[in-house]
């Protein structure tokens, strides 16, 4: 299969990200707090969706900008945190400040998905020595 890594990333994506929604939503739960506030669907949404896009741009130029890699990588953190600002910041600090569950909201999809970016990123690098 040509796009062997491509199909791994996006399953590891897909099925961590499930996961880890799931196991946030049962923790949320179990503190009796509100399920679904504080924009949880759209971050985990929007963290995966950002993660893989990053990731297929990445894996699709790998040949042609070996040497620039590294800066579509950080270009697509900046990219990440840019949505942050736009779709979650101002609701977040509505009340003056970021409580826990808000930052939990945005930061478990985040580092979830840079953690599995950055490991298949890895992959391609090492892939192109």
């Amino acid at each position: 299969m040509k796009h062997k890594l491509l199909v791994s990333f996006l399953a590891t994506i897909t099925l961590v990200t499930i996961v880890v929604f799931g196991l946030h939503v049962l923790v949320l739960d179990m503190l009796k707090e509100p399920l679904f506030a504080n924009k949880i669907v759209l971050s985990y949404s929007l963290n995966a969706i950002l993660a893989t896009v990053i990731f297929a741009l990445v894996y699709v130029l790998q040949n042609r900008y070996k040497n620039q890699l590294g800066f579509f990588f950080i270009g697509g953190s900046f990219l990440k945190f840019l949505f942050f600002f736009v779709f979650f910041y101002a609701d977040f600090k509505a009340d003056g400040n970021i409580n826990a569950l808000e930052f939990a909201s945005f930061f478990v999809p985040y580092a979830i998905c840079l953690g599995i970016e950055t490991y298949f990123m890895a992959k391609v690098l090492h892939k192109l020595d």
